[in-house]
């Protein structure tokens, strides 16, 4: 598998860069915690399947539901979605990930 990284430096880019590349009714969007990693697996070319970007950050975020303003760039753990002019965010942590675990074996091989 072919994978291409994206790195930013806090949790807010990542969610940013999401809302940005997001289809414009997508209010909801996952993010995954895995191996002190916060990050994005995005298909580049949908219909192959190859590569795929990785956009993540070296920081860890507590899974749950969080709440994102685009106009202060701003998140934060909530129970429900309440607000239409917010993006939210669903963040998990899997036990195993074998296509992140690829992943992170290319990314830190590369450093």
């Amino acid at each position: 598998m072919k994978f291409e990284f994206e790195e930013f430096e806090t949790i807010e880019e990542i969610l940013l860069y999401m809302v940005t590349i997001a289809p414009m009714m997508k209010q909801v969007l996952t993010v995954n915690v895995y191996k002190g990693y916060t990050f994005a697996m995005i298909p580049i070319a949908p219909f192959s399947g190859e590569p795929i970007l990785m956009v993540y950050a070296k920081k860890a975020v507590e899974p749950g539901l969080l709440e994102f303003d685009i106009s202060t760039q701003k998140y934060r753990k909530v129970t429900s979605m309440e607000r239409a002019d917010r993006s939210y965010f669903v963040v998990t942590q899997p036990k195993q990930n074998t296509l992140a675990d690829q992943a992170i074996a290319q990314l830190e091989g590369k450093k």
